[in-house]
C-alpha cells in the first residue's frame, strides 16, 4: 500500500493538474493524504470535486504551518510506503512504479532528479544539477538536497523521523538526514516529477545567506544529536 501526503494552502492554480498525476498512478487500496493550513481560495473546493475514495481530505483549525502541517499527513498514513506530494508540481506516469522498484533493492528512503519548470518553460538543468545532489550525511547537513516533493521512505525508521522537533529548519532535510544515519539512501538520476518554480514556493533552489543557514544547520544538528541520543536510551531501557 502507498501512501501519499500532500500539504496544501491556497493552491487553487495547480492542485488540479497534481492531484489528477498523482491518482492515475495509485491502486484502489492507495491513499492520498491532503492536509489543508486553512486556505483562504478555491482549493479545498477544487479538491472537493474529485469525489475520489482514496483522498482523505483534512483541513487544520487553525493555520499550523507546512512542517506540522506535513507532520499530521504522515501520521495519518497507513501505507508500507509514503510519497511526499507539493500541491503545485507535476509526477511523471513512472514515478511511483520506478520509486518502487528501487525500494525493492533495500533502501529505505529514495530520492529522484527533477524536471524544473520556471516561466512555462523547462529548464535545461535539472534540480539534482543545480544543486550538485548526492549521498553523504555531511554533504546533506551542509548543502540540503532532500527536497521533500521528490522523497518517498519506507516505514522503517518512522518512529525516529516523528514526532518532528518544533525547532528543525525543514521537515524534508528533517527525513533525510534521519533516514541516512539509519538507514539506506539512493539518489536516482530519474527525473520523476516537474517541479514548478514560482513566488509561492515553500522549498527553494536558492541557499540563502549564509548566516541564515549556520543558525539553520545549528538547530537542525541540535536536534539530530538528540533524537539520536533519545532513541539510544529508549533501546538500552
Amino acid at each position: 500500500m502507498i501512501s501519499v501526503c500532500m500539504a496544501t494552502y491556497n493552491g487553487e492554480k495547480y492542485i488540479a493538474e497534481q492531484i489528477k498525476s498523482i491518482l492515475i498512478q495509485l491502486d484502489e487500496s492507495d491513499e492520498l493524504i491532503i492536509f489543508d493550513d486553512c486556505s483562504s481560495d478555491e482549493t479545498v473546493k477544487i479538491i472537493e470535486l474529485f469525489k475520489d475514495p482514496r483522498i482523505n481530505l483534512n483541513i487544520n483549525k487553525r493555520n499550523l504551518g507546512v512542517i506540522k502541517t506535513f507532520e499530521n499527513a504522515i501520521l495519518q498514513a497507513k501505507g508500507d510506503y509514503i510519497f511526499l506530494s507539493d500541491q503545485d508540481d507535476i509526477w511523471m506516469p513512472n514515478k511511483v512504479e520506478i520509486s518502487l522498484l528501487e525500494f525493492e533493492k533495500g533502501f529505505n528512503l529514495v530520492i529522484s532528479d527533477a524536471y524544473i519548470l520556471q516561466n512555462d518553460m523547462i529548464m535545461l538543468s535539472t534540480f539534482f544539477e543545480i544543486r550538485k545532489s548526492g549521498p553523504g550525511i555531511l554533504k546533506n547537513y551542509f548543502k540540503n538536497t532532500f527536497i521533500g516533493c521528490c522523497i518517498a521512505f519506507d516505514r522503517t525508521h518512522l518512529n525516529k523521523i516523528l514526532p518532528f522537533p518544533k525547532s528543525i529548519s525543514m521537515h524534508d532535510s528533517w527525513i533525510g538526514e534521519i533516514i541516512s544515519i539509519y538507514g539506506k539512501v539512493s539518489f536516482m538520476s530519474d527525473r520523476l516529477i516537474i517541479y514548478r518554480r514560482h513566488e509561492k514556493n515553500v522549498t527553494s533552489l536558492d541557499r540563502g545567506d549564509t548566516i541564515s543557514i549556520i543558525r539553520k544547520r545549528y538547530a537542525d544538528l541540535k536536534c539530530i544529536v538528540y533524537r539520536i541520543s533519545k532513541n539510544r536510551l529508549f533501546n538500552y531501557v
